[in-house]
């Protein structure tokens, strides 16, 4: 059997996790079954290589590795937007014209935008750098939602866990599932994850306001289990419906209800990691008035359940 060569793309520092992602999934070989990958690793310069971890790896293959790669990961980038070497994005691009996968692993994205691979695309990279790819390169369409994006030829995970969920979605679609949960098992994974990167994402700090709204979001995220209309709201600042509006607009870049729901699914995961209380109820104290509700607006904000985001954070 002719082996799937792939070949992973390290600069430093280099994360050792973001490596690993790759070579647990395509370096191992199931029980009871042959091998369809080879791996190796390679840098633009090879030898010592520091990493994030304080040890230095030892590279032997330079970029003309990749002349011979199936499939080239990029194993993240740091710091994020660090500046490629034209000699890196051509030894990329070169490859992808030859026909060879291109798989970007959390900041790896930043290389595979450098390099014009992700033009026109749909991308991703881990939630706390999707901003900064999405500024410095507009032509890419920055996807912070899911875990993953591939095009078939060009490949995207979120951040650095999600490299393992890329690598096990190519290996089932190289060779099918059975073979892929075979590789998860052996690592003691699922072979697939349900949701979007964002139930990962940190708590985003309190909104930043003016002495004009500053009371006024105090009160309402108090009163999160009162119904709290645009007209509630107005009514409580002394304002306008349309100058309230505008002021959020102006100090938030958001609407109120896009405010309010905000607020009230961050209360909810808040409550789902620690109490134990019961969907309905925690949809009825966050102002979400029902459990289906709730959960609607969990799958669609978060890309996940409320069920599963507790199962996964729940600190109970």
């Amino acid at each position: 059997m002719t082996l799937h060569r792939v070949v992973a793309l390290v600069t430093a520092p280099q994360s050792p996790f973001e490596l690993a992602c790759a070579s647990e999934v395509f370096g191992t070989v199931p029980q009871d079954a042959p091998p369809h990958y080879s791996f190796r690793v390679c840098a633009e310069r090879p030898g010592p290589l520091p990493t994030t971890a304080g040890y230095a790896m030892l590279v032997e293959a330079g970029l003309a590795a990749l002349r011979e790669a199936d499939t080239v990961v990029v194993p993240g980038w740091q710091p994020p937007g660090a500046l490629v070497s034209p000699n890196v994005a051509e030894a990329l691009r070169g490859a992808h014209r030859r026909g060879a996968r291109i798989v970007a692993i959390c900041t790896g994205a930043f290389v595979l935008a450098q390099a014009g691979l992700l033009d026109g695309r749909r991308a991703t990279t881990h939630w706390r750098s999707a901003v900064q790819l999405a500024a410095a390169f507009p032509e890419v369409r920055v996807d912070p939602d899911v875990l993953f994006v591939d095009h078939g030829d060009v490949a995207t995970s979120a951040g650095t866990g999600a490299g393992i969920d890329l690598c096990l979605h190519l290996v089932r679609s190289d060779h099918g599932a059975a073979y892929a949960a075979q590789v998860a098992r052996r690592m003691v994974l699922p072979p697939h994850r349900e949701g979007s990167q964002l139930q990962y994402a940190a708590h985003p700090a309190p909104a930043r306001a003016d002495e004009s709204l500053a009371p006024l979001l105090e009160w309402a995220t108090s009163h999160l289990d009162t119904p709290l209309t645009l007209d509630h709201l107005a009514e409580r600042a002394g304002l306008s419906s349309r100058t309230l509006a505008r002021r959020f607009t102006e100090q938030l870049g958001t609407s109120p209800g896009q405010w309010l729901l905000g607020q009230r699914l961050d209360a909810a995961r808040i409550l789902l990691e620690q109490t134990d209380l019961p969907v309905e109820a925690i949809a009825t104290r966050v102002g979400l008035a029902s459990a289906v509700n709730l959960r609607r607006r969990f799958r669609v904000h978060l890309g996940t359940t409320p069920g599963i985001y507790r199962r996964t954070f729940s600190e109970t």
